[in-house]
């Protein structure tokens, strides 16, 4: 049959493709019964351009954590694992006494876990020395407290600036950083004064600030609203979210507060020391985005999963 490739049989000839080839009786030549259909040329599919995965930036794995008094073992954390990329925003919320403070002290380094490990910027905490521990959190880890935690004596730009006074470095190398920081956070105007000069969420920005200015990993705020009225801690979670979004800088918040914990991509139940739940707000801000409704739509998502856990 020449240079024709075997064929599956058919009733009355060899088929090939959709056309039929068979034997002419006067020439004993094949030829196609029908003209074959031509096939039609697929488009090959562009691969898309895949977002470069994001770093880890912190990590817990198995976390547990006892305190014990007069020989009675309390464990405030039971098998904690989390993860924590590079740009995010994650809440973590859970009734009092859950662990949600232990876990943020914790993951900043501030005490060491009974078993577990932490990474930090890929590094493990877990078996270093306070010393150590010490050295890998500064520059790598902001924090911000519910009381603040300035220095009275000292004015608001005096206290942004403490980390970098107290690592022994000239005014002059972070002079301009200093001065961007305080204009970021809305500060320019009270920067000279002391912080019993100015309100409780001016307290709030400066401390703020001050866990920005190192230009760290990651922010671990601990119930940074539960000592404002609502207004100003929405105006603090603003500006957190802000953070996030304009500038990338990763956060992590502890709070009570289902409105405030809605400004995260993810949140995060703890009760009884273990992650109980789970919940991916990325989802609902794409959404929330197209129909207007902003914030309100992830708080009520969040109230809506409280709601199912019985929380």
């Amino acid at each position: 049959m020449g240079d024709i490739p075997e064929a599956p049989r058919g009733r009355s000839g060899w088929v090939q493709g959709r056309s039929v080839l068979r034997r002419d009786a006067r020439n004993g030549k094949i030829r196609p019964v029908s003209k074959p259909k031509p096939i039609a040329k697929t488009k090959k599919k562009r691969p898309r351009n895949k977002k470069p995965d994001r770093a880890l930036i912190l990590a817990a794995r198995d976390l547990v954590k006892e305190y014990r008094t007069n020989g009675t073992a309390t464990r405030a954390l039971d098998g904690v694992s989390i993860d924590v990329f590079e740009g995010a925003f994650v809440s973590v919320m859970g009734p009092s006494g859950s662990g949600k403070s232990t876990l943020l002290h914790l993951l900043g380094g501030l005490d060491a876990p009974t078993a577990g490990e932490i990474y930090l910027g890929g590094r493990r905490l877990s078996g270093l020395d306070d010393k150590d521990v010490t050295l890998a959190r500064r520059g790598s880890v902001g924090f911000v407290f519910q009381f603040f935690n300035l220095v009275p004596v000292l004015t608001v730009a005096e206290n942004i600036a403490l980390p970098k006074v107290i690592a022994g470095m000239r005014p002059d190398t972070y002079q301009a950083r200093l001065d961007a920081v305080i204009e970021q956070v809305g500060l320019a105007d009270c920067a000279n004064k002391l912080p019993s000069q100015i309100s409780g969420g001016q307290q709030q920005r400066t401390a703020i600030a001050r866990a920005i200015f190192p230009q760290p990993q990651v922010v671990l705020a601990d119930e940074p609203t539960g000592n404002l009225d609502t207004k100003t801690g929405q105006q603090i979670l603003q500006l957190l979210k802000e953070l996030q979004s304009d500038a990338g800088q990763t956060i992590v918040i502890v709070t009570h507060d289902p409105r405030a914990a809605a400004y995260g991509d993810e949140v995060i139940y703890l009760e009884d020391g273990q992650v109980r739940s789970t919940i991916d707000l990325s989802k609902t801000r794409a959404r929330a985005a197209t129909n207007g409704r902003g914030g309100e739509a992830r708080a009520q998502a969040v109230l809506a999963w409280l709601q199912e856990l019985g929380a």
